[in-house]
């Protein structure tokens, strides 16, 4: 186990595997989302759908990897390593995470009491605006410029106060956009399918414009990293360019699958539409032949 700070070594293939650390809030996160997950589909009582556990346990063991693993040994040396996290944070674990039905599994196992508190939570004025599909946008978009472009990214790197809140807030934000967009679990307002679709073909522009920001742009945190004890790796900008690739080029292959997600639900809501369509159609056109059949029958009177 290697302890994260200055003068590490240099980060080989071998220590990418090897190196890890406990974060003790990491792993008390990752704990509770897990073990309070198991306890629902265990209380649930009934069938569960396979599917949604594994997605759910895939995104918090994500977690729990970008915490303790060399990622985060190495998330105060590296630019790219940091870069990496805030992908996962903010779009893989969400994904994964509101893939799993959490509330529709609090829904199904809590106390009465806690599932109409959040009932009157769902159906309240905030989170109906807060699952806009503008507000949602805007949750997921906003992060990383606000992350890079006020300062805010030098003062993570030298606080793990505000490391850790950074790391919630993109979690939060994912969450917010992930389970508002999906639609799997219950959300405080729906929108359908063919805009969440076209919303999010539309946030892809939005990892190349940040991507070029970071790549072309300034080097940051230029103080940190020039007191870091690194002799090894690559160049500060070309770090940099490295961690503008992994927002870029991993933000969009980690979109792919929500994509898809996206996709799949339109095309069913849009054959359960036409089927329903069909439905009444058959019911009217029976009627009608019901109504008319004797004058069909009897073409000569």
């Amino acid at each position: 186990m290697i302890v994260p700070g200055a003068g590490l070594p240099p980060l080989t293939a071998a220590r990418l595997l090897t190196s890890w650390t406990a974060a003790p809030g990491v792993l008390g996160g990752v704990a509770v989302l897990g073990g309070g997950y198991g306890l629902g589909v265990r209380r649930l009582g009934g069938p569960w759908p396979a599917r949604r556990t594994v997605a759910f346990g895939a995104g918090v063991l994500l977690l729990g990897v970008i915490g303790c693993s060399a990622i985060a040994v190495y998330d105060d040396t590296l630019f790219w390593t940091r870069a990496l996290q805030g992908v996962v944070l903010l779009v893989v674990a969400p994904m994964l995470l509101a893939a799993g039905a959490p509330l529709t599994l609090a829904r199904d196992t809590l106390p009465a009491p806690a599932v109409a508190t959040l009932g009157r939570l769902r159906r309240s004025g905030p989170a109906r605006a807060l699952c806009a599909p503008g507000i949602a946008t805007l949750a997921l978009v906003a992060p990383p410029f606000v992350l890079y472009l006020t300062g805010l990214y030098p003062l993570e790197l030298e606080s793990a106060a505000v490391s850790g809140l950074v790391a919630l807030g993109l979690l939060a934000a994912g969450l917010l956009y992930a389970v508002s967009r999906l639609q799997i679990d219950p959300v405080p307002r729906t929108t359908h399918h063919g805009l969440t679709l076209g919303i999010a073909i539309a946030e892809v522009v939005t990892d190349g414009v940040l991507g070029l920001v970071l790549w072309l742009g300034p080097l940051l945190a230029v103080a940190h990293y020039t007191g870091v004890d690194r002799t090894w790796g690559p160049s500060p900008r070309d770090d940099q360019a490295i961690g503008a690739g992994v927002w870029w080029i991993g933000g969009d292959l980690a979109g792919l699958p929500f994509l898809a997600a996206i996709a799949a639900r339109f095309a069913a809501s849009d054959a359960s539409e036409a089927r329903r369509i069909d439905a009444e159609l058959d019911a009217q056109e029976a009627a009608g032949e019901r109504g008319s059949g004797l004058w069909w029958e009897q073409p000569g009177r």
